[in-house]
């Protein structure tokens, strides 16, 4: 190795702690709502609070999301690679887990920001 590139991973190293550091200070808290959005439509809204599976049977295929004890996570899921299920429970606020084939976005909110558009501009 040649000190360019002895240089160019530590600074790779430093900037990966710099912004671990900068995403720990933000302090994401607990959500109370679960979204579903399939292909950029809103599926549906659910409590956190209420242990339910939600069965989503759609055009792109089959998943089943479960709550329970106030965590979601994916439970069943017919698309070809299953690395949706392997993403883990989700608690905190803007947690996601992704199903690309089936175009699926399980999203943690809380009640207060369900309204809120997170865009700065919107251009129709």
């Amino acid at each position: 190795m040649k000190r360019n590139d002895i240089l160019l991973a530590a600074a790779i190293i430093l900037s990966s702690i710099i912004l671990s550091f900068i995403l720990f200070l933000q302090g994401n808290e607990p959500g109370n709502q679960m979204t579903i959005t399939v292909d950029g439509t809103l599926y549906g809204a659910y409590a956190l609070e209420e242990e339910q599976d939600i069965i989503v049977d759609t055009e792109y295929g089959h998943n089943v999301i479960r709550i329970k004890d106030g965590k979601a996570f994916m439970l069943e899921a017919d698309c070809p690679d299953g690395y949706c299920k392997e993403q883990g429970k989700i608690i905190m606020e803007k947690e996601t887990i992704v199903c690309l084939p089936h175009k699926l976005i399980v999203e943690i909110q809380t009640t207060e920001h369900m309204n809120q558009n997170d865009y700065d501009i919107l251009i129709h």
